[in-house]
């Protein structure tokens, strides 16, 4: 018997993960839930299967991996922004020299 607990609650996103990583996960995630929503498609109201609670964990798990993705692209977009605002500072230190 799997001891696995499927609870939504108790899912966690990997730590460190790269950009390519997390797509990467995020699409296993994805496939994974689309077999399980047609196999609980495919069970019988009264089965004793829980399809629909996996299904809710490996969305949960999907929600805070997408998180971190926005998280990564939003932190290299700052990243970016503050380059661009050293090198225009560094333009106008340099304009005013001359």
């Amino acid at each position: 018997m799997d001891t696995y607990n499927l609870k939504p609650e108790h899912m966690r996103a990997p730590e460190h993960l790269n950009e390519k990583e997390i797509r990467q996960s995020l699409e296993e995630l994805d496939a994974k839930i689309k077999v399980l929503q047609g196999r609980a498609n495919a069970t019988t109201a009264d089965s004793s299967h829980t399809y629909h609670e996996h299904i809710a964990a490996l969305e949960a798990k999907r929600t805070l991996i997408a998180q971190k993705l926005e998280d990564t692209s939003s932190a290299t977009d700052s990243t970016w922004q503050e380059i661009k605002r050293s090198l225009d500072d560094l333009a106008d230190g340099i304009k005013k020299l001359f």
